[in-house]
């Protein structure tokens, strides 16, 4: 594969960017990380989950780092709950260059491009007036060794903060993204994004999703496995069919459980199905793509010929492909193709949304009018059905999350940490969730918890939201959080200290509700001096058990607030 080149004014603007990055103001927070300032009032539910409110119009900017282009979508956020596209740009960096040849690690030149890009578009969206840059990284970000060390990279040099997310939550994002710009009305559709490093599926309709699926290839990748950077003559009919015969195993999983639905029409997105379908266009109907158009199989398979036909280099001069795609389009063709064939599809409608799109659409869910597709619900619901699928004790689940918001919100007034809205809301999950590995054995159950929280895809989180919650709930009893323990030692050092507060929060709050029959109404932690707390108990029952395992926690409470902890019953 031949490397394509950055924008060069992008590219010298971005040098200077990138020089003076030191220089340069602190970098956005992350929605919704609002880890300081003024916390809600606490009337809320246990269920429920805080957010973000502004009835301001401001100025926001969404950055989809993926794993062959970084893409910057700059919108208006009005004060009736819509957003206005200020400006929308894309730049080819291919972050996932041969990544996925051997070990996968992204490569220092593809970070230092990703990384130039990033900080410009930052510039250009902080010049612009964003109040908030959120970025997601996905595919070659999420499976590379040294993905830690390309965040803080981003952190260090192109001022913005970086979440990565799931192949699942990818999958979400993106129909949010598609299903907003398309008038379904009440039929059900299947969505297929083909990225550079994953492809994903979705079953949905209008308002929600069915099913949600990321599968491991892409153009980038399977170009990357079936073709070596010498291979630029014609592709053979043998090596198209090897490409389909691998795309074919790998879903085929994924294939029995689509038939199981009853979708009338595909929709297809991402910038390999847009630019298959524009040559396919150009190719059969002699015209350019418009939207809503729908390519049939069978304008599909006439393009797929005439491009496995030619050498790269006649290739890049189809009408209608992108040059610098030329030599992955065959990659991502034959999964369009395959999923079309295998599904019986007669053809696909080419969407020009996807993730950068359904960003603005979840960040208007967090806000104050979640109505719209009602995603706000997709994180308690998504933490709901975990805790359900594994048995746990809903009542004792939600007494724990009760207390632990006590306790939070009470030690805040006392003055014992500073954490807001987004740590609390993690706390709770961690409450909620942490004895999903009873569902295994009650032995060792802590660990089993970790383990499923880890590795559940919980929708509507990043993956530093999900080790945190994984974490807090790993260490909600006996063992005190070190950097021995691999799980907490892989944790920045920001989170390490979230961790150790909000488990501290838990451990006393599942104590309190030991017997696991709400023995306890009420709890606060209220400062006495500067060297003593008390933990104010209400209850009207019995709770002597529970008061035996609170003490347990005295010593940890004290290494991490430097305070002791005094226990008084009302």
């Amino acid at each position: 594969m031949v490397l394509p080149t950055v924008n060069p004014a992008i590219m010298s603007e971005a040098l200077i960017v990138y020089r003076s990055s030191r220089q340069g103001k602190p970098s956005a927070r992350l929605f919704p990380r609002g880890g300081s300032g003024r916390l809600r009032p606490r009337n809320t539910t246990a269920t429920e989950r805080p957010r973000v409110t502004r009835t301001h119009e401001h100025i926001a900017a969404f950055v989809d780092i993926g794993t062959n282009s970084v893409r910057l979508l700059l919108v208006r956020i009005n004060a009736n709950q819509t957003f206005t596209v200020l400006s929308d740009q894309k730049e080819t960096v291919r972050l996932g260059e041969g990544e996925f040849r051997g070990p996968q690690l992204l490569q220092p030149e593809a970070m230092r491009r990703a990384t130039l890009v990033c900080g410009k578009f930052a510039e250009m969206a902080r010049s612009r007036g964003a109040e908030q840059i959120i970025a997601v990284a996905t595919s070659a970000t999420r499976e590379a060794g040294n993905r830690t060390a390309f965040i803080r990279h981003l952190q260090r040099h192109a001022k913005i903060d970086v979440r990565v997310i799931s192949g699942k939550e990818e999958a979400r994002l993106i129909y949010l993204g598609v299903a907003s710009g398309v008038n379904l009305g009440s039929r059900q559709a299947l969505f297929l994004d083909v990225g550079g490093g994953s492809t994903e599926v979705i079953v949905g309709d209008q308002q929600r999703y069915q099913f949600l699926d990321s599968l491991k290839f892409g153009a980038i990748r399977l170009s990357t496995q079936f073709f070596r950077p010498e291979d630029t003559g014609p592709v053979s009919p043998s090596r198209y069919a090897r490409i389909q015969r691998f795309v074919r195993t790998g879903s085929v999983r994924t294939l029995e459980r689509l038939r199981q639905f009853p979708f009338e029409l595909a929709i297809g997105s991402s910038g390999s199905i847009v630019n298959l379908g524009e040559a396919a266009m150009r190719l059969t109907q002699k015209r350019s793509l418009k939207k809503d158009d729908v390519v049939t199989r069978e304008q599909i398979r006439q393009t797929v010929q005439m491009l496995c036909s030619l050498p790269l280099e006649e290739r890049r001069k189809v009408p209608g492909l992108n040059p610098e795609r030329a030599d992955i389009i065959i990659g991502g063709a034959a999964v369009v193709e395959t999923f079309l064939q295998e599904l019986d599809l007669p053809g696909i409608l080419v969407s020009e949304r996807g993730l950068r799109e359904g960003l603005p659409v979840d960040y208007l869910s967090r806000d104050e009018h979640p109505q719209l597709l009602e995603p706000s619900s997709f994180r308690v619901r998504s933490v709901l059905e975990l805790g359900q699928r594994c048995g746990i004790d809903e009542a004792h689940a939600r007494q724990v999350a009760r207390l632990a918001w006590e306790l939070f919100d009470s030690a805040y007034v006392a003055g014992l940490h500073s954490l807001g809205d987004w740590e609390r809301e993690l706390l709770e999950h961690a409450a909620l969730l942490h004895d999903v590995g009873s569902f295994v054995s009650y032995t060792n159950h802590r660990n089993h918890s970790y383990y499923f929280i880890r590795n559940a895809d919980l929708l509507g989180f990043d993956q530093t939201e999900i080790a945190v919650i994984a974490t807090v709930a790993l260490f909600h009893h006996k063992a005190f959080p070190r950097t021995r323990h691999p799980e907490f030692a892989q944790l920045d050092t920001r989170c390490r200290q979230i961790v150790r507060v909000l488990c501290i929060f838990l451990r006393i709050a599942e104590s309190l509700d030991r017997s696991h029959l709400g023995p306890v109404a009420r709890v606060l932690l209220r400062n006495n001096d500067r060297k003593s707390v008390t933990l104010e108990i209400t209850s009207s029952k019995d709770c002597h058990l529970e008061l035996w395992e609170v003490k347990y926690h005295e010593k940890a409470f004290e290494k991490v607030f430097g305070r002791k902890l005094t226990i008084k019953v009302i």
